[in-house]
């Protein structure tokens, strides 16, 4: 089935959104792909940026656990679109102890020490539990995460909103991104871009294979359009489906497939 399309307004979103998607005017930053219950442990989205976003960081499962809270937040981004000049902070320039990242989080000096990579369209970026990070602007990419919202805030360019030094401190690997996370996709061929604990992902180039894991199979169009009968999916649209097979690509067409790597529902 097509997921339900929820757009999220945020201040550092934009209006000028790709042709698929109509704002209304809006400043969107997010569209959300809430998922069906029998694949929850797993949110899709896309992500418009005309500002930084804050400098942040998640839990993994266990913190997040002692916090209260049902999952930690993994994640995962693909770049589908980006301005001459924008950037992904990822990680530090280089290793810090907790007192140095609060007191550079309260100075801003924090700004200066993330890893700051310029970015295009193709770029792949796991980001684990623990990475300091956050999205520059002019940026359009694809989210596939841990069905979680909870997020740190270290910093937020003196912007008026809560700040969660505490949390995002205790919970920070406060080194560089390892390079190993990295990869840039060409978009000519399939490839696995993730198998970890909690979901796998593949970038596909026409036909759509049947990834191992739990749960549904979450098919996100980035170019092109799917097929199944009478329904197709396009770009800007979610397909959750048990058999992903059944669906064709049309010649061309590319898109993302994810699946959960653990029995929905169960500790990770």
């Amino acid at each position: 089935m097509k997921l339900e399309t929820v757009f999220v307004e945020k201040p550092w979103g934009r209006t000028d959104l790709p042709g698929h998607f109509s704002t209304g005017g809006r400043k969107i930053g997010e569209v959300w792909f809430p998922p069906p219950p029998d694949g929850e442990d797993l949110l899709v989205k896309h992500i418009f940026t005309s500002e930084k976003l804050s400098v942040q960081v998640h839990p993994n499962d266990a913190q997040a656990n002692e916090r209260g809270l049902p999952r930690g937040k993994e994640e995962c981004w693909f770049v589908t679109g980006a301005e001459p000049g924008a950037c992904l902070g990822i990680g530090l320039k280089q290793s810090l102890t907790a007192r140095e990242v609060r007191q550079a989080a309260s100075s801003g000096e924090i700004e200066q020490l993330m890893d700051w990579k310029p970015v295009q369209a193709g770029d792949f970026f796991y980001i684990p539990a623990g990475t300091i990070h956050a999205i520059g602007a002019g940026i359009t990419l694809v989210e596939v995460q841990q069905n979680s919202d909870v997020t740190y805030r270290l910093y937020d360019y003196g912007r008026p909103r809560e700040l969660h030094l505490d949390d995002a401190v205790a919970v920070a690997r406060a080194a560089p991104y390892p390079p190993s996370l990295h990869r840039h996709v060409t978009g000519r061929q399939t490839e696995q871009l993730v198998d970890s604990r909690y979901f796998r992902l593949a970038f596909c180039h026409g036909e759509i294979p049947a990834l191992e894991g739990f749960g549904p199979t979450f098919l996100i169009p980035i170019g092109g359009a799917l097929h199944l009968g009478d329904m197709m999916a396009a770009s800007g649209e979610c397909v959750a489906t048990d058999d992903p097979l059944c669906w064709q690509a049309e010649p061309g067409a590319s898109l993302l497939v994810a699946r959960s790597a653990q029995p929905i529902g169960m500790p990770h």
